[in-house]
């Protein structure tokens, strides 16, 4: 059995079919989702999908760095009242983190809005699932400002490099990996090579980021055995080897049941 620690599958682009992305997910032995949130357009889709499947689908609550704007503080009162008002219904607190790769117009507002939200996760005693890109040295670097012994967390979609994936377990975040680590020119072999299965979660971030041989579709739950067999072919151990330890650290680290 599998957990996906990171899916977007109430998002509108599974409209048209995601009774039977779910039911894909199922058979191939994906059996808990877990749904970080994107901004105040999605976090009513996101609750109806987890009422519908209690137990199988996992909410997550926060402000993804990317929808952080002039409004952010509006944006970040509604994810709050969302998580305070139902904390039992959220595993972590997330997506949320730092984003300068395209824009970096918001980046003091991007890192004033972590800062609340790991403030959240601190004060119910959540992980987090951080989204961190072309900003590694800078979330270190408020992580460290923040000075707290021990982390609980993913870093989501881990793009980094080693010293910033040992740099991430030391702290005690594990590492999301998803279908990059499937890519001919992916840099992710060589790093999950040398960090122990114990710091990986897996994830697919659907519908993005399919993995190989399913490269260019719309990226699904289904897919993340996919994932998880290139893992286990880089560090030369059993498929069930990997479902399982990966599985234990995400049911362990988002308390799930």
């Amino acid at each position: 059995m599998f957990v996906d620690t990171h899916t977007h599958i109430y998002c509108e682009e599974f409209d048209q079919c995601r009774d039977a992305v779910i039911s894909r997910a199922f058979q191939a032995g994906v059996n808990r989702l877990l749904l970080p949130a994107i901004d105040g357009d999605t976090y009513q889709r996101q609750w109806d999908l987890a009422v519908a499947y209690p137990d199988t689908m996992y909410q997550m609550m926060g402000l993804h760095p990317t929808s952080v704007s002039d409004d952010y503080e509006s944006q970040l009162s509604l994810a709050h009242d969302w998580l305070y008002n139902n904390p039992d219904s959220y595993v972590g607190v997330g997506e949320i983190g730092l984003d300068f790769y395209w824009d970096t117009s918001y980046r003091d507002q991007q890192m004033s809005a972590l800062r609340h939200q790991l403030r959240w996760a601190d004060e119910l005693n959540k992980p987090v699932a951080l989204h961190v890109r072309n900003a590694y040295g800078e979330l270190f670097d408020l992580l460290d400002d923040i000075n707290k012994p021990v982390w609980k967390g993913v870093l989501h979609c881990f793009g980094g490099t080693l010293d910033q994936a040992q740099v991430a377990l030391e702290m005690g975040f594990c590492l999301g990996i998803g279908g990059v680590l499937t890519y001919k020119k992916s840099l992710l072999p060589d790093i999950v090579k040398k960090i122990p299965l114990s710091g990986i979660v897996l994830e697919t971030d659907a519908p993005y980021l399919a993995p190989v041989p399913h490269r260019g579709k719309q990226n699904e739950p289904s897919f993340l055995p996919d994932v998880a067999r290139c893992l286990a072919g880089i560090k030369d151990i059993t498929l069930e080897e990997v479902a399982r330890q990966t599985t234990e650290n995400a049911m362990e680290l988002f308390h799930l049941v």
